[in-house]
């Protein structure tokens, strides 16, 4: 494919995609040319559909025109200039999206999650090399990824960042700012980037999906200001606002302390989508109920996890009730159970809250958090153990709270180094990509017996079950009789 088919291709997709109508054509083609320093076209009947082929044309001759570095970080800055350039403007995209919210919710976020994914915000061929499988446990299907959409940075961008000057804009990638900026080695280009203003318990908030795709329809919901993460009473009214107008959509926030929090502390948002966890689908096993909120439904919930969940038709009641719990959880300590709200006038207590409707009633699922740290925990008591730490030592956060693993890239190349391994016999110790999994694997011979056609499978079937492992290391309460009584002794101390 020529330079000029390339242009060609690239605009008949955006025409066919609804990026551009077929009177932009011209304008469009003339756009991508400037971008691309041609001072003349050559028309062309190009016929490719593959963006992600169209786009490699596209950037090997800027890189051979002296446009553009030829590195991953380069080239994706590169390639997001262009795409922005057949990127609808941000008010025909909320135009547009309002107009499709008087048919149903459903309607505007269809929309909007096709343009997310056409504009190539969310590079669909890069999602597709992420690694998924499920497995079944005692808790329902735990979804297991290995994300590998996220590009990493090569060493030309690192050396080029370490020598950039620091700059404060946008202040963090979820800022408003961030809706059609060029980026830099060290911020991701936005030119494609679209955001939807929405009200939340009367604030402005933005919605967006994430350009890395966890699951589906993965959507950030952020503050119009820079402002940090805070769980309280406001958060949940604005969590049950959000769950009002998409029903169809679940909306849950990360924690707001270190270890137990999510990446990003310094900016207020939430994540949701068009996705049902494990956690979701998991019952309420031991019903409860709070004083003077007996029209509030209450229950702990069958997971790893410690889960309160509350369910009723008026949200402010269960916004009440929310905010009463987690006052109390704040400033509770049970020295058995190994909860201490504060060590060296450190807090250690929140909330990990995951809103929802379900048969027309508005469901908050309360997670209880722990951030303390000991000796041999380091990193965290209620946190991956070191023992897990060679699948896992990240923080878990909300969508792994939820069931859903989301595991290093790494790990894709040891599974398949470690399989060939166990099935023909090497030394594990020897290699130092796989020898953290020593003794884990020996664990694993002892248990299966391997073979070239299944030992992959199994590794995959013993990481979920690992994972799962995690998730219960990372709840306040045991899955014991004991945990049950103190988990219920918080609950009546509410």
């Amino acid at each position: 494919m020529t330079i000029f088919e390339a242009v060609n291709a690239l605009c008949k997709k955006a025409c066919s995609d609804g990026l551009i109508e077929k009177e932009d054509m011209v304008f469009a083609i003339n756009r991508v040319c400037e971008a691309l320093s041609l001072e003349s076209y050559e028309e062309n009947d190009a016929q490719c559909d593959d963006l992600e082929e169209i786009l490699a044309v596209i950037l090997d001759y800027a890189v051979s025109e002296g446009l553009c570095e030829d590195s991953v970080v380069y080239r994706d800055l590169f390639d997001t200039k262009i795409m922005g350039l057949l990127t609808p403007r941000p008010s025909e995209v909320i135009k547009r999206f309002n107009e499709e919210y008087k048919k149903s919710p459903e309607s505007a976020t269809d929309f909007y999650y096709y343009l997310s994914r056409k504009s190539d915000y969310i590079r669909e061929y890069r999602i597709k090399n992420d690694v998924k499988w499920i497995t079944k446990t005692e808790y329902g299907d735990i979804d297991i990824t290995i994300n590998l959409s996220k590009p990493e940075k090569d060493p030309k961008a690192i050396a080029a960042a370490l020598k950039m000057k620091q700059s404060a804009y946008p202040k963090c990638q979820l800022c408003k700012e961030n809706e059609g900026y060029m980026g830099r080695v060290n911020h991701p280009a936005r030119q494609n980037h679209r955001i939807i203003p929405i009200k939340l318990a009367g604030e402005d908030f933005f919605l967006q999906y994430s350009p890395y795709v966890y699951y589906n329809e993965h959507c950030i919901v952020f503050n119009s200001e820079h402002i940090p993460m805070v769980i309280n009473r406001g958060a949940f009214e604005k969590l049950l606002s959000f769950v009002e107008l998409f029903p169809h959509y679940f909306v849950g926030s990360n924690a707001d302390l270190p270890i137990v929090g999510g990446s990003i502390l310094t900016h207020e948002h939430f994540q949701g989508g068009h996705y049902e966890f494990a956690m979701a689908k998991a019952e309420v096993e031991t019903p409860v109920s709070f004083k003077g909120f007996e029209d509030v439904g209450a229950g702990i919930v069958k997971w790893p996890m410690s889960v309160i969940r509350l369910s009723g038709t008026d949200k402010s009641r269960l916004v009440e009730l929310a905010d009463k719990i987690l006052t109390a959880w704040r400033g509770y300590t049970d020295e058995q159970a190994f909860i201490y709200a504060e060590t060296d006038g450190e807090k250690h207590n929140t909330i990990t809250p995951i809103a929802r409707m379900r048969g027309g009633k508005f469901e908050l699922d309360l997670v209880l958090r722990n951030n303390i740290t000991t000796e041999d925990c380091p990193l965290g008591f209620y946190h991956p153990h070191p023992e897990y730490h060679h699948i896992k030592k990240e923080n878990i956060g909300l969508i792994e709270v939820m069931g859903l693993a989301v595991l290093p890239s790494r790990l894709k190349e040891e599974i398949s180094v470690l399989a060939d391994a166990l099935v023909n016999g090497k030394d594990i110790t020897a290699d130092e990509r796989i020898a953290k999994h020593a003794q884990w694997a020996e664990m694993i011979k002892s248990k299966y017996t391997l073979t070239a056609d299944n030992c992959e499978d199994i590794l995959k079937k013993e990481i979920g079950i690992v994972f799962t492992s995690i998730l219960g290391q990372c709840g306040v309460y045991e899955r014991t009789e004991e945990g049950k009584k103190q988990f219920i002794r918080f609950i009546e101390s509410v």
